[in-house]
């Protein structure tokens, strides 16, 4: 089986790729440049995918069992792969996301046929169009789409927190080793799914060129649902440190940090418990083998093997201080006002 990844060189994709290989499928990558984490026994072809006239000449006389795209985002992404992969693949993998289901939710359990809106998100909203796209493809003109809905999912160099820093995750555990605190939304009892990328991609690889997954969606996630307060807790653990955390309200931060406020509100304050029944069905293989006390472990041991690793962002730390501060303040003034 041959098949081409659009990006291949993220968090999950690189997973993915690795495990393609160790199942001997031959992976194909279409990137902007060709040393960006070259991983050996993959083909990269070198364009960027959003020039549609440089992706078409690199593509010619190309096909492929499978073409999975990793990095499109909304409708005219998806206008613009059907146009390049239309007669050059037998299935196509839109990555859509679980963010894009309903909020708030009407139920605890969240099936692949929950309904899709999103008011708070633009990238929510972002994917939900990407995936009615598709979904008219199939329908109109028999493109052979595949939808899986990852949740949150992390790896050797993501700290998969509620508050955190997206560019340099280490600056949780600096915070946190140099006694300091961090914010958990809520009341931190917000059920979360966490999936180690090692597992996704048994998912995800066991999809490709499996002609019964055209037209269906999936959640390729863990069995596990923690808290946000657990998965400090274990994080912390993993870490070595005490576990020291704020709990502020998830509308505060977002009236004073207002670009978080799509994540927060359409995302990580919402339990999402997610039911996986369906992935398992269509592949038997895929199971949770990383727990995430044991896959944060392994993150933590990343960030320790080589200081280079261990960024900082400044920037948000320095914003925590303050957040916490405002906020304590906030409180022993409300507190004292109102007799407390």
């Amino acid at each position: 089986m041959k098949v081409l990844f659009v990006g291949g060189t993220g968090l999950i994709s690189t997973a993915c790729t690795r495990l393609a290989l160790e199942r001997g499928i031959e992976v194909v990558h279409l990137n902007r440049a060709s040393g960006v984490h070259p991983m050996e026994g993959v083909e990269t072809l070198v364009a960027d995918v959003h020039d549609e006239a440089a992706a078409g000449k690199v593509l010619a006389g190309r096909r492929f069992d499978a073409v999975v795209d990793w990095i499109a985002y909304g409708a005219e992404d998806i206008e613009r792969d059907i146009r390049l992969f239309r007669d050059r693949t037998d299935q196509f993998v839109f990555i859509s996301s679980t963010s894009a289901y309903m909020k708030p939710l009407g139920q605890w359990l969240v099936r692949e046929d929950t309904p899709l809106a999103n008011p708070f998100w633009d990238y929510a909203r972002g994917k939900i169009a990407g995936e009615e796209r598709c979904m008219r493809a199939l329908r109109e003109e028999g493109f052979p789409i595949t939808i899986v809905r990852p949740a949150h999912t992390y790896g050797d160099w993501s700290m998969p927190l509620a508050v955190s820093s997206w560019q340099r995750p280490f600056s949780s555990i600096a915070r946190w080793r140099a006694g300091k605190a961090l914010i958990v939304p809520g009341d931190g009892q917000t059920l979360w799914t966490l999936t180690h990328n090692s597992d996704f991609a048994v998912g995800l690889v066991g999809l490709l060129g499996r002609r019964q997954a055209i037209g269906h969606a999936f959640h390729i996630v863990s069995d596990e649902a923690l808290t946000w307060d657990e998965i400090h807790r274990q994080t912390a653990a993993a870490a070595g440190v005490e576990c020291k955390i704020v709990h502020i309200p998830t509308d505060f931060i977002a009236a004073c940090r207002p670009e978080m406020s799509g994540r927060l509100l359409g995302d990580a304050s919402v339990c999402l418990v997610l039911d996986n029944s369906e992935i398992k069905r269509f592949v038997p293989d895929f199971r949770q083998t990383v727990p995430y006390a044991e896959g944060i472990k392994r993150t933590i041991a990343w960030y320790d093997a080589d200081p280079a690793r261990q960024e900082v962002d400044a920037e948000m730390d320095v914003w925590m201080d303050r957040m916490i501060a405002a906020y304590q303040a906030f409180f022993e003034k409300s507190r004292v006002e109102l007799g407390g």
